[in-house]
């Protein structure tokens, strides 16, 4: 894997050389409430910390993506009703604010994708009706506009991650049923087409990260029941299989992050209970480990977006 800027955006390669911190993030969620909590893992040693400024609102089924070496988003969300709002994280000095742009329609349940140093997407989700919707966020201006590309369904308790400078891919997911569904956005033109390929199972609220440039992962969701499944989608061909190792629990509405070229993140869930486990795959052999330190408090239907060092 490249260093982060050298096979793409030459900024991203002087910010790693000032100091950059590089780390993963969980925000929001819900136990029997909703909390703003931002817990930040240190990918150099997987400790974590809790940020002392959380998000603009206590908040759950919110969607997340990342600039990686700039910032960290997170749109949209259930606060008591839907929002249309999007909080931003510099990764500089973990400052939180909101952009003034907001989502095209307030909703919850939506997923995001990131092409770094371009634009993140938000897609799906719901206000009553499920939509089809995507959302584009220039990262040059925090700008906001829906792009003429929508999903293959208007769908929500999707998950999605993307292979930077390629394409994204939002996964599974509830449209009148559960979906096994994959659609895939190219970053190229904003067009959005459908694999041949699908997830092991139709079903929705798991989770998704990815190691650009290589292979992206969509874990844990609910069939019913819950699942601890990963699949692993390969960007090189778009195909899915299913890992050997799986999550330490089945769960629903897990969340999740990469350091991609090394290792993703998986907040697990709801287990039957919240809870505050957080499962690492390494990616140099898939296999999957629990991290002795979870979440700063059990919670389930966070969003996870991570500064990764290297992008393909």
């Amino acid at each position: 894997m490249a260093p982060l800027g050298a096979a793409k955006v030459g900024l991203f390669a002087a910010a790693g050389a000032s100091g950059m911190v590089y780390a993963g993030y969980f925000g929001g969620g819900y136990t029997s409430s909703r909390v703003d909590t931002v817990d930040k893992f240190l990918f150099s040693d997987d400790s974590r910390t809790t940020l002392a400024t959380g998000l603009s609102s206590a908040i759950r089924y919110i969607a997340g993506m990342a600039n990686a070496g700039v910032a960290g988003y997170f749109g949209g969300g259930d606060t008591g009703s839907p929002v249309d709002t999007v909080d931003k994280i510099a990764f500089s000095n973990d400052g939180i604010s909101t952009l003034v742009a907001t989502l095209s329609s307030a909703l919850y349940a939506a997923a995001g994708v990131a092409n770094a140093g371009t634009a993140g997407y938000f897609g799906g989700g719901q206000n009553g009706a499920r939509t089809d919707t995507i959302d584009k966020l220039l990262f040059s201006n925090d700008s906001i506009s829906a792009i003429g590309g929508v999903l293959s369904a208007g769908r929500s308790l999707l998950a999605a991650m993307a292979n930077s400078g390629t394409a994204g891919y939002f996964g599974g997911g509830t449209e009148v049923g559960y979906v096994d569904t994959v659609d895939k956005l190219l970053f190229s033109n904003d067009s959005v087409s459908t694999l041949g390929a699908t997830l092991s199972s139709a079903r929705q609220w798991g989770a998704g990260m990815a190691n650009s440039g290589t292979a992206g992962y969509f874990g844990g969701g609910y069939e019913p029941p819950e699942v601890d499944a990963v699949d692993k989608l390969l960007f090189s061909n778009d195909t899915i299989s299913t890992l050997a190792a799986t999550l330490s629990a089945t769960a629903r509405i897990p969340a999740a992050m990469a350091n991609s070229g090394t290792a993703g993140y998986v907040a697990i869930g709801y287990t039957g209970g919240a809870s505050a486990t957080v499962d690492k795959i390494a990616f140099s052999d898939d296999g999957i480990s629990t991290l002795g330190t979870g979440l700063s408090s059990a919670r389930y239907a966070a969003a996870g977006v991570g500064n990764s060092e290297t992008l393909a």
